[in-house]
């Protein structure tokens, strides 16, 4: 059998790698705590599984669901981003339901890139839109996210060469990895900047509602005109403890929205039914149950910080996403090594910050989606750890008592 030169030339997705490394910890009997993990813990609110159980057991349910999804669900979702972010959506035009954002992500770049096309692409970023690009047979352009820039990139250092070339900006805010956020004023210049480049201005949303301490993360589509050069993707993942029902949304510029339409009819056949019906309740969560999730990040947050406080390691202070940005320490020449040396020594998994682009070295990603108890597990084991490296005391996390 012969494979297609494009999967070829996919990378390694490191994911798959950290994954490996840690089932090996595992078969080996150790107990692993795994704070690489993006996939909230937390279960949907109870009214959105009774949703969905309720239309699996019609029998008019079971049928293809057509590639646009129910008109019922584009409303829901028209209604949710009117009450959200004040911005009015087209149902008809303006809106299309994806098996995920991942991928929105991927179907954009179909629709976009030819081959020598640049993507413009966060770094450190979410690895799927360069390896989207790829797949397109474009080229990706990072995008320096630096801690003195507060993680926002600079427009202005894009060379001319690169921007001619150029076909698609991605932003993500909140951000994944770091957790930074943008206001409206940077997406005003980002809208203005697509608009004389002629560049598909995607923004990729699914975090906009996980943050407290009263923030309030815009959606781009907030900027005036902004349809007219960018598409939002979002996604039920974050927003509701939906991973893993794959439910997620485009929304904004019409051109752009019919050209994945047209892919998706040639590739998929929908979301199934009773998913969208129970989406439709999620997109109508109370604020009081988000609240009380977001409570729970917050708790965990503060007990991962006061640790990293105490190891004299340097976090990004936003408080969004389901992420700690930190400093690995200095003592270790560079993320992965630091990152591996932790879980083989201690079975705590980190995600190393190069998994999200070269810009991400020296930095890892902690996430919030372990119980408490473990959280502060996992903390402890860390924190012993790093002062037996300082004192030269080796001691045993693996064994019996962890």
């Amino acid at each position: 059998m012969k494979i297609a030169q494009r999967v070829k030339d996919l990378p390694t997705y490191l994911f798959a790698e950290l994954e490996q490394k840690v089932r090996l910890a595992e078969a080996q009997g150790h107990d692993v705590i795994r704070l690489d993990l993006d996939c909230p813990d937390l279960p949907p609110d109870p009214k959105v599984v009774a949703a969905l159980t309720r239309a699996a057991g019609r029998s008019d349910a079971h049928g293809y669901p057509g590639d646009s999804g129910q008109t019922a669900f584009r409303q829901g979702i028209a209604a949710y981003y009117a009450r959200r972010f004040g911005v009015s959506l087209d149902p008809a035009t303006e809106i299309l339901p994806l098996l995920g954002a991942k991928e929105g992500i991927y179907y954009v770049s179909q629709a976009v890139i030819n081959p020598s096309d640049v993507a413009l692409v966060p770094d450190p970023g979410y690895p799927t839109y360069r390896s989207a690009t790829l797949l397109a047979g474009g080229e990706s352009y990072p995008l320096p996210l630096l801690r003195e820039n507060h993680f926002l990139p600079n427009f202005a250092a894009i060379p001319a060469d690169v921007l001619r070339r150029a076909r698609i900006l991605w932003l993500n805010y909140p951000n994944n990895p770091t957790g930074a956020l943008a206001d409206l004023d940077f997406f005003t210049d980002a809208v203005a900047f697509a608009r004389r480049h002629d560049l598909l201005l995607v923004h990729d949303n699914p975090y906009a509602d996980v943050n407290w301490i009263g923030l309030d993360a815009p959606s781009i589509l907030q900027v005036p005109g902004a349809k007219d050069v960018a598409l939002e993707l979002n996604s039920l993942s974050k927003l509701a403890n939906m991973a893993g029902w794959r439910v997620g949304m485009a929304v904004g510029n019409a051109t752009a929205i019919g050209a994945l339409t047209q892919l998706k009819a040639n590739a998929d056949s929908g979301l199934f039914l009773p998913v969208q019906e129970a989406a439709i309740i999620a997109l109508n969560l109370r604020p009081e149950w988000i609240a009380e999730r977001n409570a729970v990040y917050q708790r965990r947050r503060s007990l991962v910080t006061r640790v990293l406080d105490r190891m004299r390691l340097w976090y990004a202070p936003y408080a969004a996403t389901l992420y700690i940005w930190g400093e690995i320490p200095p003592n270790f020449a560079d993320s992965l090594t630091f990152t591996e040396t932790l879980l083989a020594e201690t079975g705590v998994s980190l995600a190393p910050g190069t998994l999200f682009g070269a810009h991400g070295e020296g930095f890892v990603r902690i996430a919030l989606t372990q119980p408490e108890d473990r959280l502060e597990d996992a903390l402890e084991r860390w924190e012993r750890w790093l002062i037996g490296k300082a004192t030269g005391i080796a001691l045993n996390y693996l064994g019996a008592e962890f």
